[in-house]
């Protein structure tokens, strides 16, 4: 068996007077994840952006200033979950946020290791508010991260929705695909759990989605967060027959964790009692051949 125990968060966004108010909070998170025996912690989709608090309330309420804001601190931001994943023994997908790269503005989110840094995933399909008001770009490529708890895909938040980028993972080897999230409604939830738990049904892997929750009044970018923390996998033989391995209750600060066994996907990839991952190229025929009969 390869057990891996998996802590997603479903985490509000804080005030914080200073940067060490930031760095206590995080080091508690941590601490509280590896209690839990977690070897892989699971953070949110813009759960970076409480940074802008540092920036004083004007900052932190104007769009582009607090954007810059959160970007300016995303050096220390990464070298502080990365002496965390190295002292705590652990993984550690950090909360993603702006980066600015070559005069592109990018939402990363970054995997350290007990080693140290992984590598990082940008998210690459941009809402409309990241299009339209934020000016933050697509990225380019994706990532497949090899590790030594198996092999990892990140798809943030709207990325999960479309079915292609998390296929490719899969095709790649992903065994399990990071999804955090930042959403400010149930609606924009649900399309994203929705998105987690089809991708877990048609790759046969596990799907952890961990969401900002909670009002940040104080920063228009994150000021409504709506959502529930939750680990899924394929509904079939050996899963849960939801396909909801643990699920956390809507709107609920705290980590939600499950031990999954990565054999698992391996077995039912082979042997389940539908076999998705590997009748999805059987689709592009009739796909082809799509014809269109009118009355």
């Amino acid at each position: 068996m390869r057990e891996v125990t998996i802590a997603a968060a479903a985490y509000p966004l804080d005030y914080l007077p200073d940067w060490a108010a930031y760095e206590a909070k995080a080091r508690a998170w941590v601490g509280r994840g590896a209690a839990l025996g977690a070897d892989l912690l699971v953070f949110p989709e813009y759960g970076a952006m409480e940074l802008a608090s540092l920036g004083g309330l004007e900052v932190a309420a104007d769009l582009e200033a607090a954007l810059l804001e959160v970007a300016r601190h995303r050096p220390a931001m990464d070298r502080l979950f990365e002496a965390l994943a190295v002292q705590f023994e652990l993984y550690i997908l950090a909360p993603s946020g702006p980066v600015i790269e070559g005069g592109k503005r990018l939402n990363r989110a970054a995997l350290y290791g007990p080693s140290g840094p992984i590598g990082a995933q940008d998210k690459v399909m941009m809402t409309r508010f990241e299009r339209e008001l934020w000016n933050v770009s697509a990225g380019a490529a994706l990532q497949l991260f090899d590790t030594r708890l198996g092999k990892i895909g990140v798809v943030i938040c709207y990325d999960s929705e479309f079915p292609l980028l998390s296929r490719a993972l899969a095709e790649a080897g992903a065994e399990i695909l990071l999804v955090p999230s930042c959403t400010d409604t149930v609606a924009g939830y649900s399309r994203v759990r929705i998105g987690a738990m089809a991708r877990a049904l048609e790759n046969q892997c596990v799907t952890v989605q961990a969401p900002t929750v909670g009002e940040a009044l104080w920063c228009p970018a994150i000021d409504e967060n709506r959502g529930a923390a939750g680990l899924f996998g394929p509904p079939d033989a050996g899963w849960p027959e939801t396909g909801v391995i643990a699920a956390g209750a809507l709107d609920t600060p705290g980590w939600v964790s499950a031990t999954v066994d990565l054999d698992q996907v391996a077995l039912s990839r082979a042997a389940g009692g539908v076999l998705l991952h590997r009748h999805w190229p059987e689709q592009a025929a009739p796909v082809a051949a799509l014809t269109i009969t009118r009355e």
